[in-house]
Order: structure tokens, then C-alpha cells, then sequence
């Protein structure tokens, strides 16, 4: 499946299925990310349960410390 990652074009392997698996498959934590999913912010708790589609626009935003 393709989707829109960060806006460019990422082929989803066939093992992931939803948003939480593919923040697994990118080795991310989703606990110090925020994701948009086709221009919906989802919840953490939401991750494991929203299904990708084919073309979805998926961004992931890792907050970062600093000052």
C-alpha cells in the first residue's frame, strides 16, 4: 500500500495495518510524537486502532526539548 509520509510517497509493508503499527515499523515512540492522520490529529490511545489506507497523508511531528 502507498501512503503520503511527511509528504513524500512511503510504500506501507503488507504486516502493517494501522497507525500504531507503523510507528512500530519506523521504531518511533508514540509517546513523544503527534500524528495527523489525513488532516485529523489523533489521539495516542487512537494509534493502535486507526486502520491506514491506501493514499492516506500521514505526518508525524516528534516534539523536541530546548529553550
Amino acid at each position: 500500500m502507498q501512503i503520503q509520509l511527511n509528504g513524500r510517497p512511503y510504500s506501507v509493508p503488507d504486516r502493517v495495518r494501522t497507525v500504531g503499527e507503523l510507528l512500530s515499523e519506523l521504531g518511533v515512540q508514540d509517546s513523544i510524537v503527534m500524528v495527523e492522520q489525513n488532516g485529523k490529529i489523533l489521539e495516542r490511545e487512537e494509534h493502535p486502532a486507526s486502520p491506514l489506507e491506501e493514499n492516506d497523508q500521514v505526518e508525524i511531528v516528534r516534539f523536541v526539548g530546548g529553550g
